[in-house]
């Protein structure tokens, strides 16, 4: 693991599960044949090298009688196979009592399908071992439990039309994308908004940027590109991203309008 958070949860699961191995008197290799897995698995685990998967913890509270103690891990140890800076974003999201965003390459993230998100992570370049598609893929849907929460946090997005005409995944996959769109968009607590093609004015292009007005009062602005990404504080260049975000949501179509255009595209695809 690349941050210390998650390696202290590893770590933490890890003595765990070795406490209750040791209690019920087993080896590794014998917890490992129990659970189906090579004793080198357990000995991974329980130095908070490897990431036990879901099924590993649930077998080894059954086989070891932890009464659910290990299998309640399972949340901690999924969140920690998410990328840092994923992490991060999904907890100033949480907290966040109106978040915007604009996108203008492809669909923006909390928007996506799993199948949508898949490809795009599947066309990487280098390209992702399919065990990292999966992780990314779970924590990009984790993060969608944004649209849950209580309060209800206001979500503003604004898409440009290019975003929902690439075929990203084949046509099949974007018609669901599209449907989804059209699902959340209905949504009393969600916004989507098109900027079209042919607007010759256009205040985002700049790039794709994120909005997070935190329930404490604050605003951050959130800037992702490549291989970096920056979490934007200082007032004066959060008070230009506002600046641009309203400009961007003038220019682009109106919620309903916008809904209505999703449509046509979703039409056009036959």
């Amino acid at each position: 693991m690349e941050d210390e958070e998650a390696a202290a949860v590893l770590k933490a699961v890890g003595r765990q599960v070795k406490a209750w191995r040791e209690a019920a008197g087993l080896t590794q290799s014998e917890l490992g044949a129990a659970i189906g897995y090579g004793g080198e698995m357990v000995s991974s685990v329980e130095r908070g090298r490897r990431v036990p998967k879901p099924e590993f913890l649930d077998a080894a509270d059954e086989v070891l009688g932890a009464g659910g103690k290990v299998a309640a891990m399972k949340r901690d140890v999924e969140e920690a196979r998410y990328p840092k800076k994923v992490r991060d974003l999904a907890k100033l999201e949480a907290e966040s009592a109106e978040l915007g965003a604009y996108d203008n390459h492809q669909i923006y993230g909390l928007l996506q399908t799993p199948e949508y998100a898949r490809e795009l992570y599947a066309m990487r370049s280098p390209a992702y071992a399919e065990d990292e598609i999966e992780s990314h893929v779970a924590a990009r849907m984790a993060r969608q439990a944004v649209f849950e929460r209580t309060p209800r946090p206001l979500l503003v997005f604004v898409q440009e039309e290019v975003t929902l005409r690439r075929p990203i995944g084949g046509r099949m996959v974007l018609r669901r994308q599209l449907e989804h769109l059209l699902e959340v968009g209905k949504l009393r607590h969600v916004a989507i908004q098109v900027m079209p093609t042919e607007r010759d004015e256009h205040a985002g292009m700049g790039g794709p940027f994120q909005l997070l007005k935190l329930r404490d009062g604050k605003t951050l602005g959130h800037w992702e590109a490549q291989l970096h990404s920056r979490l934007i504080s200082d007032p004066k260049e959060v008070q230009i991203l506002e600046m641009r975000y309203g400009m961007i949501r003038a220019q682009a179509l109106p919620p309903r309008e916008s809904l209505a255009f999703i449509e046509k595209v979703l039409g056009d695809l036959g």
